[in-house]
């Protein structure tokens, strides 16, 4: 039975995160976002979305019930493999830790969902935020969702996107700003600081670098809920920004 669940720790913790059913009160984290996106986006066009830093594809998934097409990227290919093989299979299976050794194993069928149709308008690729190639362009919509605080160059990333983004469309961010020097070298971190003696937010440094090309429309926490083993959870609240091209 185990052999055809993913029992890999973190990505099976990435699966539950993306597909398993609300913690404590608190709803499902990228279907959530991808609500709220759709949202925001009012009676703009809907024609392509980008989702950079997709993990295993829910927010995809759930942005192609609104858009004409969706493209999902993550730096991991392992997280890739396992969306596309839910996009290909409609089928996703993985087992995540109760305790010790005991594992508890699930099933997500996109048709439980109401996302069989819907996953026919979405194409994974695994890509460097960082260094992303031109091909992709021309979005209505980019979602980076709990990134940036991930990135080996933040400011780099931010800068690329005004040219991938059509005029009007909107740039949503969020991220629980947890900067740490394993993922981003301190001196590119854009908040988190002290300069000049004051404290540098990361919502400073992003309106510093987004500025001249977006203006914000809006920020609202969202919380989400990481589930380590059935007695051991991750409570985070992140915080969205939503940018709209100048």
């Amino acid at each position: 039975m185990s052999n055809a669940y993913t029992n890999d720790t973190i990505i099976a913790q990435y699966c539950h995160f993306g597909w398993g059913e609300n913690r404590f009160g608190v709803p499902n984290y990228p279907d959530t976002c991808a609500k709220l996106a759709i949202e925001y986006m009012g009676d703009r066009p809907k024609r392509r979305a980008f989702d950079v830093g997709c993990a295993i594809g829910r927010s995809s998934f759930e942005l192609a019930r609104a858009f004409d097409e969706v493209v999902g990227v993550d730096f991991s290919a392992r997280f890739i493999l396992e969306a596309q093989r839910l996009k290909e299979s409609g089928v996703l299976r993985y087992a995540v830790p109760v305790e010790g050794e005991i594992e508890e194993y699930h099933e997500v069928r996109l048709n439980k969902f109401g996302l069989e149709h819907a996953s026919k308008k979405v194409n994974f690729w695994q890509a460097d935020a960082c260094n992303l190639k031109s091909i992709f362009t021309g979005f209505d919509l980019v979602f980076a969702g709990n990134l940036i605080d991930r990135l080996y160059d933040p400011q780099k990333f931010l800068e690329d996107m005004a040219a991938r983004i059509h005029k009007g469309g909107l740039f949503i961010l969020t991220s629980p700003y947890t900067w740490q020097e394993e993922s981003t070298p301190k001196e590119k971190w854009i908040g988190g600081y002290k300069r000049d003696g004051e404290n540098m937010t990361t919502l400073q440094g992003l309106e510093e670098i987004l500025g001249a090309n977006f203006r914000l429309l809006d920020t609202r926490d969202v919380p989400f809920v990481i589930q380590e083993t059935a007695r051991k959870h991750q409570h985070t609240v992140a915080q969205m920004s939503v940018w709209e091209k100048r």
